[in-house]
């Protein structure tokens, strides 16, 4: 058990899907070497497949007794999928624009596709990093005991030099975010950026999201919106707290939206554009709590009374949102190679 935790709180209904977190998590980490087909920061949609494709039903962490449940590792071209090229010289000549290989999957797949029909079609997004979870079931599983968690953050790492690319973490873990790096023979996953974290800067992901969505901090501070958010306000919660980790990851659930049409184009009164049942799936029985408080929050702000909840979430000061600390005397960021 680490002394403190780092912990990270994504707001759903802010999240427009642009990918920069991905972007800037690929062009820092895993860009060369081995990682090319890693995903450390994916955006999914969701109703969804994701990333890799079903991973919800690739088994893993612990069951109500506390034992590891049997999972899977997930296969590179049927779950993952393998990156594929256009055919560029040709386009270049005027052809019409084709993969030079099938496409079977891979990132994004069913980007946007989401579930029902027009006009009652309904999506959002879900960012997911490594959940940099309290009970972590990679490192339960790990024969090498080469996983473990920081002490003075809680952040989860896998020790390369102990790591012998036995890949029992990632059939045990249950969101399927670690990845195995064939060039090196070793398991690779998402490090919260902590040679950031100990400059005093936020997670990569986090530094460059367009819809400030991403808040950084302990969850002891009780200044940092984290901990609002976790612990005053109880709007984050959990990613599928039935599997057991204790995730370090939390979401403020998506508002089920605009009410859903009949088919005279009429809005039916009382119903959901996402159905509350679906997200009760994703977060657990507390979204139903978490759905009502916030409702109430907008209603008090409808009514032009003031909510300390509803600022924290606008994020009017970018700088507010990450609560880290003061930079560790002396280090300088390390170059990968």
């Amino acid at each position: 058990m680490s002394t403190r935790q780092l912990a990270m709180v994504m707001d759903l209904n802010k999240c427009i899907g642009c990918q920069t977190c991905t972007v800037a998590c690929k062009t820092q980490w895993t860009n060369r070497n081995g990682r090319e087909g890693m995903y450390w920061n994916n955006v999914e949609t969701k109703p969804g497949a994701g990333f890799p494709k079903k991973w919800e039903e690739l088994g893993g962490g612990f069951d109500d007794r506390g034992n590891l449940k049997e999972g899977v590792v997930p296969s590179r071209y049927g779950d993952y999928g393998v990156p594929w090229d256009y055919n560029s010289d040709e386009i270049l000549k005027g052809a019409e624009v084709h993969a030079q290989t099938e496409p079977r999957v891979g990132p994004n797949w069913d980007e946007d596709v989401g579930a029902g029909d027009f006009p009652n079609s309904h999506f959002f997004y879900l960012p997911r990093i490594c959940n940099h979870c309290s009970n972590p079931s990679c490192l339960a599983a790990c024969p090498r005991q080469a996983i473990f968690k920081r002490d003075q953050d809680g952040i989860v790492l896998v020790d390369l030099n102990r790591c012998e690319g036995n890949r029992q973490c990632i059939a045990a873990c249950p969101y399927k975010k670690i990845y195995f790096n064939p060039k090196l023979s070793k398991s690779e996953k998402c490090i919260f950026c902590f040679p950031r974290i100990e400059q005093g800067l936020p997670p990569a992901c986090a530094d460059q999201c367009v819809g400030r969505i991403r808040f950084v901090g302990y969850l002891d501070d009780e200044n940092s919106q984290v901990h609002k958010l976790v612990k005053k306000y109880q709007v984050a919660l959990g990613l599928h707290p039935e599997y057991g980790t204790q995730p370090n990851v939390y979401y403020v659930p998506p508002l089920p939206g605009p009410r859903r049409f009949d088919k005279t184009g009429k809005p039916i009164e009382g119903s959901e554009r996402i159905p509350t049942a679906y997200l009760e799936s994703l977060f657990g029985p507390a979204v139903h709590d978490v759905l009502k408080r916030l409702s109430a929050e907008l209603d008090k702000r409808k009514k032009g009374q003031p909510s300390e909840l509803l600022d924290l979430l606008i994020a009017y000061k970018h700088q507010d949102m990450f609560q880290l600390g003061k930079p560790r005397p002396g280090f300088k960021l390390p170059v990968l190679k």
